[in-house]
């Protein structure tokens, strides 16, 4: 959960890098209150006609800055710029070289973004 804190404190922090750890934790942390937020809204009936659910809507809305920023910070502890998100603009064979990207180790030592995160534990 200090993962997750730590993204939403940083969360217009677009320049630096940011761990795998870092984007992984935050990422799974998302993912399980996605899930349970979908859960009450189908309890709840906040369902809207789409089939989303309201507070899931909010949440993500909430968090959408923050998951770019850690995700552009993520692009460059493996140095390469956030444009490489353009990508993503391609279905499924950009969107899993964008997860191949954000699995990858980070450069060792300082990179044109930044010191090496792992050493800044």
């Amino acid at each position: 959960m200090d993962w997750y804190l730590k993204v939403l404190r940083n969360y217009i922090g677009f320049k630096g890098r940011a761990r795998r750890k870092e984007f992984w934790m935050f990422t799974l942390v998302n993912f399980i209150l996605i899930c349970v937020l979908g859960l009450i809204d189908k309890m709840l009936g906040w369902e809207r006609a789409g089939g989303e659910g309201i507070l899931t809507t909010l949440y993500g809305l909430l968090v959408l800055l923050p998951s770019w920023a850690v995700l552009f910070r993520r692009l460059h502890d493996t140095d390469r710029t956030a444009w490489w998100l353009l990508l993503a603009l391609i279905p499924i064979i950009g969107w899993l070289i964008i997860v191949i990207f954000n699995c990858q180790r980070g450069t060792e030592g300082e990179n044109r973004f930044g010191p090496d995160p792992l050493l800044n534990k």
